[in-house]
């Protein structure tokens, strides 16, 4: 009986204790007016990042705008937008009849070409085999009659010397120049039928000329054989790559041009996008692009799945910026790494954080509860109940924008006061003096 009458006073000792301290609390809490109704946040250790924002649009690894080289109408159509194929699959197949009719005027062509080619090597053997036998014999007469003028004229010799010895007579020597005058008028027709050996020769590389030009006919109308046969080839487009259609511009029965001969560029069919990669296109500023590095992790968020992060890294960073409207900004390219990326699609709009540096559990305060006065970091602290606020200087690290590191002068749990108006802020303080957006205060 008497140790449960000892409990109960002790428990009565606490709860009194226990009471008294919660009202005194409250008292203070009543007692302590803060400025410029500014709330009270704790110190707190966290990891803290710093990044820089943007905004940009997410885009495919790669877009390929799919255009027919022949011209025609489109008779078959197997995919449309949404749908996956493969390299090597039939997106589009045209009207094959006009191709195919070139083809055969194209082959005729080719024959004809054949046939004329034969002719004239037939023609140019045969001019060879008249111009070798006109020279031999041309060569011939012109050796008889050579022989027979010889054989003339020293028989017209002895005759003259007979006659001089008077062993001959007058008509003797006449018959005997007769003959002579006869044999160099032979000589004279044979050395002029060695001139129509000259005419055979130039009859042969007449000849010889029209063959070359048939031979060339017929390889330029192969050539357009193999064109006619390639262009039939072409009213078949296959697919150039892995992809989803993401476009599609016609539909069976559709004319549409060549995207060689038409001036205009062709037709458009399809569009293909290889989505094996996803990237985001964004614009950083360049205030902000020296802290931007390859290969640095990015937080990326859309609108369409809310709460839901995508993992990023820089992958590319423009060498040159663009000026709009007196601003500069560089285009990075963040590419999609995470698990979660087919949920994104192409041409949608996207948040983008690159983290350029991050600090892991250290003490941090909102930043607009540090304020600057004659170059020091100070605070508004509050201390324990029955204390009054004080100010107290603290060294400040890194700034994600909303909090502050706390280097040196502040402890954990340690209650400040975070005035609302964000003139107070240590941000803005550091604005006013620099003339422009701060670096993150170290």
């Amino acid at each position: 009986m008497k140790k449960a009458i000892s409990w109960i006073v002790i428990l009565l000792v606490v709860g009194t204790v226990l009471i008294g301290r919660r009202g005194l609390n409250r008292t203070f809490a009543s007692n302590v007016k803060l400025p410029d109704d500014s709330t009270i946040a704790s110190v707190q250790r966290s990891d803290l990042v710093r990044a820089v924002a943007s905004t940009g649009r997410i885009v495919s690894n790669l877009d390929v705008d799919i255009k027919c080289r022949a011209s025609g109408e489109v008779i078959k159509v197997p995919f449309d937008i949404s749908h996956k194929v493969t390299k090597g699959q039939l997106l589009l197949e045209l009207d094959p009849l006009d191709q195919q009719r070139y083809v055969r005027k194209s082959e005729t062509a080719v024959a004809q070409s054949k046939a004329r080619l034969a002719q004239a090597q037939r023609s140019l053997a045969l001019a060879e085999v008249n111009a070798v036998t006109t020279r031999k014999r041309a060569e011939a007469a012109v050796h008889s009659a050579e022989v027979k003028a010889r054989i003339a004229q020293s028989k017209t010799r002895r005759r003259q010397r007979m006659l001089e010895a008077k062993l001959g007579s007058a008509e003797d020597l006449d018959t005997a120049e007769v003959d002579a005058a006869a044999a160099s008028a032979d000589l004279d027709t044979a050395l002029v039928q060695t001139e129509e050996v000259k005419e055979k020769l130039l009859t042969v590389e007449v000849r010889r000329h029209e063959m070359e030009l048939s031979k060339a006919q017929l390889d330029a109308d192969q050539i357009a054989l193999e064109d006619t046969k390639q262009q039939l080839v072409y009213t078949r487009v296959m697919a150039p790559i892995d992809g989803v259609v993401t476009t599609r511009n016609i539909q069976i029965g559709t004319i549409i041009s060549s995207g060689i001969t038409n001036v205009g560029g062709g037709t458009t069919v399809l569009t293909l996008s290889d989505v094996s990669r996803l990237f985001v296109l964004v614009s950083v500023d360049e205030a902000d692009i020296g802290q931007v590095k390859l290969g640095q992790a990015a937080i990326i968020t859309a609108d369409a799945y809310p709460g839901e992060k995508f993992e990023g890294r820089v992958n590319r960073i423009a060498p040159k910026g663009t000026s709009t409207s007196n601003v500069v900004t560089f285009e990075v390219k963040v590419e999609v790494i995470s698990s979660n990326r087919p949920l994104l699609k192409p041409e949608m709009t996207a948040n983008v954080k690159i983290v350029c540096e991050t600090r892991q559990k250290v003490l941090i305060i909102p930043v607009r509860a540090a304020t600057e006065k004659g170059g020091q970091a100070t605070v508004t602290i509050l201390k324990k109940p029955g204390s009054v606020l004080t100010e107290r200087p603290v060294v400040l690290g890194l700034s994600d924008g909303e909090n502050i590191e706390i280097v040196k002068g502040l402890a954990e749990g340690e209650r400040v006061v975070v005035p609302k108006d964000p003139a107070s802020r240590w941000s803005n303080d550091q604005k006013k003096q620099s003339g422009g957006p701060p670096p993150p205060p170290m």
